[in-house]
């Protein structure tokens, strides 16, 4: 990885423009099963992350703020939360010029960041010398290689490490030539990765900072070279952080408060690679993670017994290509992936599979209890996004160095070529094993035999590269490009994990025509009105479910999110995800359908693909009246379901914690009485008359006539970021009726506004100036 000195620094521009053509015909044919629209990005990429696009798109639409929706888990704050796309360049463009997004835009807006990422990182190697042959080897192996291909349908660890090049390239720049703008630039980069807020960007983070330290600790005159990084490095940080300080710290404070505040080092141990997983950097397929879930049998599954587990069976592979994946182990045979240039990417790689492979390594337990930020993730197998980013750099180093000098006449050689052609054949002879201690011997060739033949022409096209890169440099480049896209469009094409077809989602079209989405949306619009937004929940119709309410615009008690404020969680048993009828959880305060809590919630539909008696035991024949039956399966309705504003005259004092554990609520008539957490109030007024005049994401206001004074309750979630005013004028925004909002109001007709104002909220939050009473 050599900067400008490098003789093929100097190449001419056609060379360069023969390698982004290369790239971008690459990229089309390997992205084209989604392009063309024959398959789609499945699981989370439209379980998750669809809905949320639509949210953001219909929010611009709308003119509203897409801060807050109200359309899962009965309330949630989209600013906070990492993956509500709201930070993310790329599709906020798409959400503001479309309103109602596709699932083939939201495809082709990942692909085409993919796209630019591929051709930055072909730059910035271009700027360290490299042949262009290397620069495409590694371009087209990190952006359809390893977790990139396999985990595609994880969108926003695919966008965090996606930006990872472009602030590569902008700071190398930053550094070399003390530029002011592509300082500026390498910091704005840095930040839309850093508000990724997943562990890929985590890890990112570190290694840029690893990678600043290699610069000035490989310097000759180190303390030039921290002198003279200071001012790109300061400006590039003070860019960066006066984009992500607030979101950040939003964040932040809404982890704190939420149902996983930390991951202990047991719950993220679950989340770890399997040493057995190391075997899919030589043959992906080999236990069938591209198929069918029965059909996979690579840990964890029933084939290996207990491993204690939770990984689904694409989250392990490391498949980069038979080329890259040959150059990465004859790199470790010489010897190459320690010199100078690489060292920075070694130990990084090194540390990343420490680190990916938890807790069958001691070396995780240190990293959870002393770097900050590793104990807020689950699944420390997501490392496996930056091992395939390592690895194609070290891959096209070891390409870069051989072209130089070739394989052949590097010292020792030979050795060199011995303990490549071991490691190679002990994996594969390690697969057969297992397929034998297995009982797969059956299925298991297909999957190991055409990655064996892979390897072979590898090896034949490795030992022509040296020659044609010296002769024929334009011919290397064009190898490269055929064998490599050949190769990742046969071993990580489309699969199970990674394309369905797009006709399995359309729930989540906007203008779907579902019987049961129909009918949920006709009755909420019948029965709208100035006091009343009723709620609905989905159980149990399949994974990609839950946040279709983000997608019709359905208030839904219910959603698809890892991340939930914690309060709702505890007091509702909301869960994140409700795909299947067993995953609907009760809990102390809402033990059944047929709960005082139900009420407030104001859940009057319940829609289920199974009898609601399989879910709720305890569920009477008078409880929920049955008002369809659909092809997907029930739809009920809870008659005593509450308005959504109300007003009280009186006021009972309680211990929402004590509340939320033990379930008991005191003796209270919720259509005249508010429960608070201050002195009971219990004068005898008359009756006050509340109407909802305006109603939105981040903005509700409503109309009273007070004759002698009470409280508005608004059954509204309850958050520390909303604030109340009473005729424009501040007013405390109390927490009422355990989880949701109320207002005191004094004699007269007055208006009451909520509004979501997350900073001013943070910062009183901050500094204590709001309180849940």
């Amino acid at each position: 990885m050599r900067e400008s000195d490098s003789r093929f620094s100097g190449l001419e521009q056609g060379k360069w423009a023969f390698v982004y053509v290369a790239l971008i015909i690459a990229w089309a044919i390997l992205a084209w099963p989604w392009l063309s629209g024959r398959v789609t990005i499945p699981w989370d990429a439209k379980a998750h992350f669809l809905p949320q696009l639509q949210f953001l798109a219909d929010s611009f639409a709308k003119g509203e703020s897409p801060f807050w929706t109200p359309f899962v888990f009965s309330g949630h704050p989209q600013i906070a939360d990492p993956q509500s796309l709201i930070f993310s360049p790329p599709f906020v463009v798409l959400a503001y010029f479309d309103p109602t997004p596709t699932a083939w835009a939201a495809d082709a807006t990942l692909f085409a960041m993919l796209l630019v990422s591929a051709c930055a990182m072909v730059l910035w190697l271009s700027d360290k010398g490299w042949h262009p042959a290397a620069a495409l080897l590694s371009a087209l192996s990190f952006v359809f290689g390893a977790a990139m291909a396999w985990r595609v349908q994880h969108v926003g660890q695919v966008m965090s490490l996606a930006y990872l090049p472009i602030v590569l390239l902008c700071l190398d720049r930053a550094l070399v030539r003390r530029s002011v703008g592509t300082a500026i630039a390498a910091g704005v980069v840095a930040a839309f990765l850093v508000l990724g807020r997943d562990q890929v960007a985590l890890l990112s983070i570190y290694f840029l900072i690893g990678y600043v330290v290699a610069h000035w600790l490989q310097n000759s005159d180190r303390t030039a070279a921290v002198r003279t990084s200071i001012k790109p490095l300061a400006i590039a940080s003070v860019s960066g952080l006066a984009i992500i300080a607030i979101p950040i710290v939003l964040t932040i404070l809404v982890a704190a408060d939420s149902n996983r505040p930390v991951i202990d080092l047991e719950g993220a141990g679950r989340g770890s690679l399997h040493p057995a997983h190391g075997l899919t950097l030589f043959a992906p397929d080999v236990f069938n993670a591209s198929g069918a879930m029965g059909d996979y049998w690579g840990p964890p599954s029933s084939h290996w017994g207990d491993t204690g587990l939770f990984l689904a069976q694409n989250m392990g592979q490391l498949y980069l290509g038979a080329l890259p994946a040959l150059l990465l182990i004859w790199g470790l045979a010489s010897g190459t992936l320690w010199q100078r240039e690489a060292r920075v990417f070694s130990i990084a790689l090194v540390l990343a599979s420490f680190y990916a492979l938890g807790w069958y390594t001691p070396i995780f337990s240190l990293m959870h209890a002393a770097v900050p930020g590793v104990d807020l993730y689950r699944r420390p197998a997501d490392a496996v996004f930056l091992i395939g980013f390592l690895a194609s750099v070290l891959a096209g180093h070891t390409l870069q160095n051989i072209s130089e000098q070739p394989m052949l006449q590097q010292k020792p050689s030979m050795r060199a070529v011995a303990l490549t052609f071991i490691i190679v054949n002990c994996a594969f002879a390690v697969m057969i094993a297992l397929a034998v201690q297995h009982e797969m011997t059956a299925t298991v060739w297909q999957g190991i035999g055409i990655p064996a033949a892979l390897f072979a022409m590898a090896a034949v096209a490795l030992l022509a590269l040296p020659r044609l890169i010296q002769e024929k440099s334009v011919m290397a480049t064009a190898l490269v490009a055929i064998f490599l896209t050949a190769d990742l469009a046969w071993s990580n094409g489309p699969g199970n994990a990674t394309a369905l077809p797009p006709e399995t989602y359309a729930e989540l079209d906007p203008a779907s025509q579902n019987e049961t989405i129909a009918i949920l949306k006709q009755k909420v619009s019948e029965g709208r009105s100035d006091t009343r937004r009723d709620r609905i929940e989905l159980v149990g119709f399949g994974f990609h479910w839950p946040n279709a309410s983000l997608t019709h615009g359905l208030e839904n008690t219910l959603g698809y999110n890892p991340l939930r404020l914690g309060h709702y969680a505890r007091a509702t048993g909301a869960g994140d995800h409700v795909g299947l009828p067993d995953q609907k959880n009760f809990s102390a305060l809402f033990p059944r359908y047929r709960s005082p809590l139900a009420d407030l919630l104001g859940l009057r539909y319940i829609a289920s693909s199974v009898p609601l008696v399989d879910i709720d035991k305890a569920l009477g024949t008078d409880d929920l009246q049955l008002i369809a039956r659909t092809k997907d399966g029930y739809v009920y309705e809870n008659t005593r379901a509450l308005p959504r504003v109300m007003f009280a005259t009186q006021s009972l004092q309680a211990n929402f914690d004590t509340l939320i554990d033990t379930g008991q609520l005191p003796e209270v008539d919720f259509n005249t009485q508010v429960l608070l957490q201050t002195p009971p109030d219990t004068r005898q007024r008359a009756p006050g008359r509340v109407r909802i005049t305006s109603y939105n994401n981040t903005f509700v206001t409503i109309d009273v006539d007070s004759p002698d004074g009470g409280w508005v309750v608004l059954n509204d979630i309850w958050q520390p970021w909303w604030v109340a005013s009473l005729d424009g004028a501040d007013t405390p925004l109390l927490r009422a009726n355990v989880i949701f909002r109320a207002v005191a109001v004094p004699p007269g007709q007055h208006r009451v506004t909520f509004t979501f104002e997350p900073v001013r909220g943070a910062i009183q939050q901050m500094s204590g100036g709001l309180h849940a009473d």
